[in-house]
């Protein structure tokens, strides 16, 4: 396989980043990248809170119950459904982010947000919009390891084709 390839499929979300900021270039790399993603009828209709102070992402973290991740980061991004947006984009401009963090050696790590309610009142995003996902990213602990959850399904269990075959 090509080297693109490789990468892709290499992608792991790290939960342990390092105590210290991102450079801001990495960042602006990381949300331009999100900026270039792709959108049904090209409509972007996403927008990014970029959270860095850590009482901020503390706060954040309250709305998950799984975000050791948003606490521990260097910097969290949440992504913004605006009205008429899909969720679906939201994920295709979640993997662009952790695609470009990862060719810049910075780690994430993708995060659901459980209590949207809470994450939007946390952020000020108005009514009308989804606070659902965000993405953690720091640069990796010298211990950092991806989670393991007991590798991939075979294929023959996951594709079908054609018609859903039990």
């Amino acid at each position: 396989m090509n080297e693109t390839y490789e990468f892709i499929i290499g992608l792991r979300a790290l939960r342990d980043y390092r105590d210290e900021p991102l450079d801001e270039e990495h960042l602006d790399a990381i949300l331009a990248a999100a900026r270039w993603t792709g959108s049904s009828k090209n409509r972007q209709n996403w927008s990014f809170v970029v959270v860095t102070d850590p009482n901020d992402r503390n706060a954040l973290a309250e709305a998950g119950d799984f975000t050791g991740p948003i606490r521990a980061s260097a910097a969290t991004v949440v992504i913004v459904q605006e009205p008429d947006g899909y969720e679906f984009d939201s994920g295709r401009v979640a993997q662009n982010m952790m695609l470009a963090a990862r060719s810049l050696g910075v780690a994430s790590c993708p995060i659901t947000l459980h209590r949207d309610e809470d994450a939007r009142e946390t952020l000020g995003v108005p009514e009308g919009r989804v606070t659902r996902y965000a993405v953690a990213f720091g640069y990796p602990a010298d211990d950092a390891t991806p989670a393991r959850f007991g590798g991939r399904k075979a294929p023959a269990d996951l594709v079908h084709r054609g018609r859903y075959r039990i």
